[in-house]
């Protein structure tokens, strides 16, 4: 080939190279580009909210998650907490309205809290507990006119309200457990690219909630459940679990409490009755109407609601230990070896488990949370329980009479109903007493929401990466710039001269 013809070659490989240099930039983008697929970004904060209707108050809380991740674990978080002034809803059998009424000043905290375009999307649930079970069974009629005024309430706020219910124990036991585990995303774990894996090593722990009125334990036992009234399957993120769980009604502190001052007045049958729970130089009067107000205590008969009894406080915690055991009913199990206390079934515990409720606030304020060797645990409440009235007074000053005094018999109540009850005796060091997890109150409440608004999808989800619009249109435009480079070099090839003398070197 001559000088000149290779002159003339030198353009065209160029414009060859180039071209295919394009036409590979082209493809390698369409490939890029068909594994992935758009997603949208928009970061709008989404909020819910559930009332925690309970036996003693009510609480609202406030969640919020990015819109666009809902469905990944963990990523529900609490906002904001609002305490209800006041007693249960429960409590408002005299006057209705006042129960609706008592929720707006925590609504107006909310309003003020959710953006205005947020509003109208933002679901809110009342759930009614133990107080509202408990009012059920004595006036079904008092219970709807109650859940009524709550709702004509709520109506009244521009929020997207899904309904008030009373709901079970059962439902309370495993929304409890679900909102464990999926904050310590004991079901499903995201990574930071998106992926996400089923921890089947992972801490899938048992929940144990003490309330006012009820008590509840939920756990997955390592044998299928034997009793189908105390099995509760759910299937969340494509895997199947089946919980024990079972809730006690009139087990609950304070119901617990007023059967042993109950037991107490019965055995002595006098106007004036020891009280072993109660520190020395503590005394109690009430009347036997406001003594047996409650479903979950047996009028004696004959009974005069107007008759006083006063109770003096002993400071034994020995006794006190002895005086709660005959109010759990421990004898209906002993024969049996799955069973927890008043002739319940129940498997062995099984695994770690959060106590929480009264089970948190009774051991931290002595200074047992969030776990304490058994021993030490049990010095302490004796030590506690031993201690005058006026010792504690000095000690703690802050702390008002009707919470200082129940201490030691919540004390004494949970050790039975942990060791004796649960049978917890070889495992506790398997218990941890806790109120948050990841700055999110430990409750039944978070569950409830996240079933409700299938925050919890009960299949797996798909593995997708995502492309956001801002990388999707600079994709674009490098392809359409390879293309216009493509075509500009056809175009030179095509209209180049090799005579001119501009082409010669």
């Amino acid at each position: 080939m001559t000088a000149m013809g290779k002159l003339q070659m030198k353009p065209m490989l160029l414009g060859i190279v180039l071209l295919a240099v394009a036409c590979m930039t082209i493809i390698a983008l369409v490939l890029t580009l068909a594994n992935h697929q758009t997603v949208d970004v928009p970061y709008s904060t989404q909020y819910g909210m559930v009332f925690d209707a309970g036996s003693t108050h009510t609480s609202l809380f406030l969640y919020q998650w990015p819109g666009n991740k809902e469905n990944n674990t963990g990523v529900v978080s609490q906002k904001m907490t609002c305490d209800v002034k006041g007693d249960g809803i429960s409590s408002y059998v005299a006057n209705p309205p006042g129960a609706g009424e008592s929720l707006k000043e925590c609504l107006d905290v909310a309003l003020a809290a959710v953006p205005d375009s947020q509003r109208t999307t933002t679901p809110v649930y009342l759930g009614a507990t133990a107080g509202m079970r408990l009012l059920r069974l004595q006036n079904q009629t008092q219970a709807d006119i109650i859940l009524a005024e709550v709702t004509k309430s709520i109506q009244s706020y521009p929020f997207d309200f899904r309904g008030a219910k009373i709901i079970s124990g059962t439902e309370e036991g495993a929304y409890g457990w679900i909102t464990i585990n999926y904050l310590l995303e004991g079901f499903i774990k995201y990574t930071f690219d998106g992926r996400w894996s089923h921890p089947k090593a992972g801490r899938i722990l048992g929940a144990m909630d003490l309330g006012g009125s009820s008590t509840q334990i939920s756990f997955t036992p390592k044998d299928p459940v034997k009793d189908p009234t105390s099995a509760f399957n759910l299937q969340l993120y494509g895997y199947k679990y089946q919980l024990y769980t079972h809730s006690y009604l009139c087990y609950g502190k304070d119901q617990a409490l007023k059967k042993l001052q109950a037991y107490l007045q019965k055995t002595a049958n006098l106007s004036t009755v020891n009280h072993p729970c109660y520190h020395s130089g503590y005394n109690l009067t009430l009347t036997l109407g406001n003594l047996y107000d409650s479903p979950c205590v047996e009028k004696p008969v004959p009974f005069d609601p107007s008759v006083k009894v006063t109770f003096l406080g002993t400071g034994d915690s020995e006794q006190c230990l002895s005086a709660i055991r005959n109010v759990v009913n421990l004898s209906h199990c002993a024969l049996y070896p799955d069973c927890g206390f008043n002739g319940v079934y129940q498997p062995p515990v099984n695994g770690e488990f959060f106590a929480f409720s009264a089970y948190f606030y009774t051991f931290d304020f002595l200074g047992l949370a969030p776990r304490t060797p058994l021993p030490q645990v049990l010095s302490t409440i004796d030590t506690f329980c031993n201690k005058t009235w006026r010792a504690l007074l000095l000690e703690y000053p802050s702390v008002k009479d009707k919470y200082l005094r129940d201490y030691c018999g919540s004390a004494h109540y949970i050790m039975t109903l942990l060791l004796e009850g649960y049978k917890f005796n070889a495992t506790w060091d398997q218990i941890y007493f806790v109120k948050q997890v990841a700055d999110n109150d430990i409750g039944w409440t978070l569950g409830y929401m996240l079933n409700l608004t299938n925050l919890i999808p009960s299949e797996r989800p798909l593995a997708v990466t995502g492309v956001q619009h801002s990388q999707w249109a600079a994709d674009v435009f490098f392809i359409a710039f390879a293309l216009f480079l493509s075509l500009l070099i056809l175009l030179i090839l095509c209209i180049w001269n090799p005579n001119s003398q501009t082409h010669i070197v």
